[in-house]
């Protein structure tokens, strides 16, 4: 869980302990920074023009902003327009550590099938709010190892629902998630600023939540339903 300030890691209540020491997983392969997919970004983006709003406030995309962001529905999915800070959580890499991080936690809220924490330098994931009077993510369909399109800068990502976040905060994505859409990913001083949508497909699960190819199989199936039911 990527927090901008020291102070909202106390005030905010919802990170989640350390756990043990995790060794990376050296077998996995970082995503290639391209397309993903047959659904366009400019197809996707032209079903999200309008919001009609689902959660009953609004998120800040960071501690120090106003609360401007809604969860908005649409047949099948849910999506939100924010920033993107990064998300370096989850198994010790040479990106992800304490050292590279400083709100580095050695575990996520998601598991892999054999147990671990997510590998965050590897694995596209997306961060969701925990749940709160603001909104509760799995009321609406959203689990974890659910696939969500990430759309950003013309290219198309996709991802799972792979760790939780502050209650009050939402955008928010791995290491690997912002290097594949060519986004700096340093976890201290990366990210974007704004022009990230994200796009969950309700009632997916991607099994097992740590192959990337099989998120991509799955969610561009969705993505061509998404197109066609909205």
């Amino acid at each position: 869980m990527r927090l901008r300030t020291f102070t909202l890691a106390a005030a905010s209540g919802t990170a989640l302990l350390a756990a043990g020491l995790l060794p990376a997983d050296a077998t996995a392969a970082a995503p290639r920074s391209a397309q993903e997919g047959t659904v366009s970004a400019a197809d996707l983006l032209a079903k999200v023009t309008s919001c009609s709003q689902i959660s009953s406030g609004k998120y800040r995309t960071d501690e120090e902003t106003s609360a401007t962001v809604p969860v908005c529905g649409k047949n099948g999915a849910v999506f939100w327009k924010a920033d993107m800070d990064i998300d370096c959580d989850g198994q010790r890499t040479t990106n992800c550590n304490e050292n590279r991080d400083p709100w580095f936690q050695a575990d996520t809220a998601f598991h892999q099938s054999d147990g671990k924490p997510l590998n965050a330098e590897t694995l596209p994931y997306v961060v969701v709010p925990s749940t709160s009077g603001i909104w509760n993510y799995s009321n609406a369909g959203i689990k974890g190892g659910g696939v969500v399109a990430v759309v950003y800068n013309n290219k198309v990502e996709y991802a799972v629902v792979g760790d939780t976040g502050p209650s009050q905060i939402i955008g928010e994505a791995s290491y690997a998630t912002a290097k594949a859409l060519g986004i700096d990913p340093d976890p201290e001083t990366g990210g974007a600023d704004s022009g990230v949508t994200y796009i969950l497909f309700k009632n997916s699960q991607v099994s097992p939540i740590e192959s990337h190819s099989a998120a991509v199989t799955l969610g561009d199936r969705l993505a061509k339903q998404f197109l066609a039911n909205n």
